[in-house]
């Protein structure tokens, strides 16, 4: 029942049935059209806070993901794996601020250290002990040399790439088709681009939106060490740096093929590219240490941010001491009025508490049988689906077949992906409304919430067999 395609690399599940049926379009239209009368039945009060929060609001949200139609549903308050709608509802929270919520929320001891901190400041605008104290942390955990603080993911792979230009002079960048790295915007491009314009599959064009203007942005597809050296051989002397999550958590997850980060490691040596790992979806979601850490592939640089705060606004970019020699020379000047606040610095504080290698294990643990579990729902009822985990995150991704870079993922069943994420969401289970079904296994989670989830899926399958 449990099969890990990746063994050398304990964190990382993926399960593939042997056999599986199709499922009738018919059967999924007629699933989504009973769960959006569902849905709106039961959220009436989310419909009203949607039109009212119009007037001030685009789309009446703070973040255009956020936004859904007919609406989204709107949050009064949570607490520890749990939050609470404007309709009164207990949801289950499987998103979890896509790892900003690692701790879960209200977590005590976060609270603790932010109130600690509140009777000492909340911004002094200078250097500090305590923003000493917090990178001496991150650099201890992550294995880095040095840090800088930011807030937000955006800015800490802004700032990276940038450092990455000043240490080489070079200013093409290199990135994933279908990665996402932020809306800066060089990581726009080709984040998640139209199949009919992007070209041959091993060559990709990079897809540029209108309102971009990115510079010399360069695309190749994940797992293909081929098309990568392609690349290097043809623009290595145009291009500063290559950016990569490694771990690609855009698109559901995409674990790395054996030896893949590997071999980026030796391209990049070999063609004098610096390697960025974006370690911000990734980052403490990934093990006590990160990605790097746990996949044994150091980068360059590595930009962190969500799970690193405990909730609060809070980022990084930092790496080897030669690159980041080039903030100390000036070369690469570096600015933020709240850089390393002292409130953001309690959420390092609590973090560095909380998240012990003992705490980390246990939560993957729970998401392993959660993998596991729901795998063998998949197998009984024969779905056209697998499973695959990394850390403490989970998916189903809806293909028979592993999916390996951005062209498999645009091949999965997004309609059953909809109605999956719709009927969870009517049952008290909310996960991201991207359709990438990534749920994130808090350390707030317990055996309950695990029960929860799998006891959905088998519902859902009974639904989709009809």
């Amino acid at each position: 029942m449990y099969s890990s395609m990746q063994t050398h690399h304990a964190s990382s599940f993926r399960h593939v049935p042997a056999a599986s049926k199709p499922v009738s379009p018919e059967r999924v239209a007629q699933v989504l059209a009973d769960e959006w009368k569902l849905f709106t039945k039961n959220t009436k009060a989310s419909e009203a806070e949607s039109k009212r929060a119009f007037d001030s609001l685009p789309l009446g949200v703070t973040s255009s993901f956020q936004h859904w139609d007919p609406y989204p549903i709107s949050i009064a308050s949570a607490e520890g794996a749990w939050m609470t709608d404007v309709d009164g509802r207990k949801l289950l929270d499987l998103s979890m601020g896509f790892g900003a919520m690692l701790a879960g929320h209200l977590n005590p001891i976060v609270v603790e250290e932010i109130q600690s901190s509140l009777r000492t400041g909340m911004l002094f605008v200078t250097p500090s002990p305590i923003s000493t104290d917090a990178a001496e942390r991150l650099c201890k955990r992550f294995g880095i040399d040095q840090v800088r603080f930011t807030n937000s993911g955006t800015e800490s792979t802004m700032y990276a790439v940038r450092v990455a230009r000043s240490a080489t002079g070079k200013m093409g960048l290199l990135k994933i088709e279908g990665g996402y790295h932020g809306s800066y915007d060089p990581f726009v491009v080709s984040s998640k681009p139209p199949l009919d314009k992007i070209g041959n599959p091993d060559k990709p064009k990079a897809y540029i939106d209108s309102n971009l203007v990115p510079g010399d942005i360069y695309v190749v597809p994940f797992n293909n060490l081929e098309a990568l050296e392609k690349m290097f051989k043809k623009n290595a002397k145009k291009i500063a740096c290559f950016i990569v999550e490694p771990v690609l958590e855009n698109l559901a997850i995409v674990l790395p093929d054996a030896g893949y980060l590997e071999g980026v490691r030796a391209l990049c040596d070999k063609y004098d590219v610096v390697l960025i790992f974006d370690e911000v979806k990734t980052g403490l979601t990934a093990g006590a240490n990160g990605a790097s850490a746990r996949l044994g592939v150091k980068p360059d640089l590595i930009t962190l941010a969500k799970s690193i705060g405990g909730g609060l606004p809070l980022a990084a970019f930092g790496g080897k001491k030669k690159y980041m020699d080039y903030v100390t020379n000036g070369k690469m000047a570096h600015f933020g009025t709240f850089n390393g606040n002292p409130l953001a610095m309690a959420g390092v504080r609590a973090i560095d508490r909380i998240c012990t290698d003992e705490a980390m294990e246990a939560a993957e643990a729970f998401n392993m049988q959660a993998l596991t579990r729901i795998s063998a729902i998949i197998d009984e009822y024969e779905l056209p689906a697998h499973t695959v985990g990394f850390g403490v995150k989970g998916c189903v991704t809806w293909s028979t077949t592993p999916v390996r870079n951005y062209r498999d993922y645009k091949a999965t069943d997004f309609g059953i992906a909809e109605a999956h994420w719709l009927f969870s969401l009517n049952r008290g289970i909310i996960t991201p409304p991207g359709l990438d079904e990534q749920w994130l296994i808090s350390l707030a989670h317990g055996q309950a919430e695990i029960d929860l989830l799998v006891e959905d899926f088998r519902e859902f399958a009974v639904a989709l067999r009809g």
